[in-house]
């Protein structure tokens, strides 16, 4: 076996990852986008509409859209920009990090349960990967 790592060897394996987070992320009764955009904004605070669009792929109607209906749920909410008092922000609500919150805690509760499955090699093999993904991540998302 080489020890040689691809892109198409990562691929899958990260592909059924995001599965299982999806699958298990159901707090809040929230889409995936919806959930990501509220991760979001808890992460950096308020952003415009215009910079959720873009960071989140979708157009600027469909991000209006799902912005107004998270701010009728009560997981967002508009604010003046202050350095830019013609500008709006989008910021997270304290309802909207308790979502967040819970579907952390649903995703570490499953991972836990998989993880008591593993032998302890398996478990000591990832979490010495988890400082290299952590990198991975930064490099994909920062560039």
């Amino acid at each position: 076996m080489s020890t040689e790592l691809s892109g198409r060897d990562l691929a899958p394996v990260m592909e059924r990852l995001v599965r299982l987070v999806r699958e298990v992320s159901t707090a809040g009764e929230v889409s995936t986008t919806g959930a990501a955009v509220i991760a979001r904004l808890g992460r950096l605070g308020g952003q415009r509409i215009t910079d959720l669009a873009r960071a989140e792929g979708v157009s600027q109607p469909a991000m209006t859209q799902l912005v107004n209906r998270l701010e009728g749920d009560g997981l967002v909410r508009r604010a003046a920009d202050s350095a830019d008092r013609r500008g709006v922000l989008v910021e997270t609500t304290d309802r909207g990090r308790e979502v967040i919150d819970a579907r952390r805690t649903q995703r570490a509760e499953a991972l836990e349960a998989a993880l008591g499955r593993l032998d302890a090699t398996d478990r000591a093999a990832i979490a010495a990967a988890l400082p290299a993904l952590d990198r991975l991540v930064d490099a994909v998302l920062d560039s």
